[in-house]
């Protein structure tokens, strides 16, 4: 069984211990942790409550931003993503996300070449502690600011160019799910898939990330799920729910929403 998680992105307000009692009082089994909230709880004490709580971590969110576009120096974000990697290992995370930067004014293969170098760097570390990195490919439309990768195939480049048993990608049905021929991608993906993240919207993305319930919008779910499962996708699905679609519900009624629509889903996938 596919581990289902939830982002805390989607509850961005509540505090760490919040949403670890509210994720696991809806039958959630994993969460996906954004860095901030971890920090503000503190590592030692997130990993005695997720114990506790028998709550798996799908994901840690993020590293990246090796070209500068955030204001760091090269070396700096690399320091800093070895800092997650070490935060992932505490947490037993099943991968780090990473964002590759946004061009920042570097011609493209300036901008490859500055990502995949720390990506080695990284990925030397990562295979030390047992940790599986994981680019996030992010539509251009809402994120020319976190990352030049946009699209899967950019992003399969990028992890052949790097050649490590310790990195794949993050599939987010929001970037990258109305791309007409994801689907038809889905097989040479799968290979390399680490963690699907489940959002939805009612347009392509254009400006702030704007998430809609997931099934309110035009991302085929249902489609992607069902070929995710005739190619046997083991990994985790994470929702990830934030925007101003969503913005005026109570997070309450965002964790049930998101809790029936994937039962029914999945369960529909399964069924299949």
């Amino acid at each position: 069984m596919n581990t289902l998680a939830i982002s805390q992105l989607s509850t961005l307000r509540w505090a760490f211990d919040d949403d670890v009692h509210a994720y696991v009082s809806r039958g959630f089994k994993g969460i996906g942790v954004y860095r901030p909230k971890l920090e503000d709880f503190g590592v030692e004490r997130a990993v005695d409550l997720l114990a506790e709580s028998q709550l798996g971590v799908t994901s840690l969110s993020w590293a990246g931003g090796f070209t500068g576009s955030d204001g760091r120096a090269f070396e700096d974000a690399v320091l800093d993503a070895v800092s997650a990697v070490h935060d992932a290992a505490t947490l037993r995370a099943e991968t780090l996300i990473v964002l590759a930067g946004g061009r920042n004014n570097h011609i493209r293969n300036h901008a490859k070449r500055t990502l995949c170098d720390a990506l080695k760097e990284v990925a030397e570390v990562a295979e030390e502690f047992g940790v599986r990195l994981s680019i996030e490919p992010i539509h251009p439309g809402c994120g020319n600011e976190w990352s030049f990768v946009n699209d899967l195939q950019s992003t399969l480049d990028i992890i052949e160019a790097v050649n490590s048993p310790q990195l794949g990608l993050v599939l987010d049905t929001y970037h990258v799910g109305m791309d007409e021929e994801v689907v038809r991608w889905l097989p040479d993906v799968i290979p390399y898939l680490h963690l699907v993240q489940l959002g939805d919207a009612r347009h392509s993305p254009l400006g702030e990330m704007n998430r809609c319930l997931l099934g309110d919008g035009c991302v085929p779910l249902r489609t992607i799920l069902g070929t995710l499962r005739d190619f046997h996708y083991q990994g985790p699905f994470e929702v990830e729910l934030i925007g101003e679609d969503v913005e005026m519900l109570s997070y309450d009624e965002l964790l049930d929403h998101a809790r029936d629509f994937t039962a029914q889903a999945l369960g529909r996938v399964e069924q299949n």
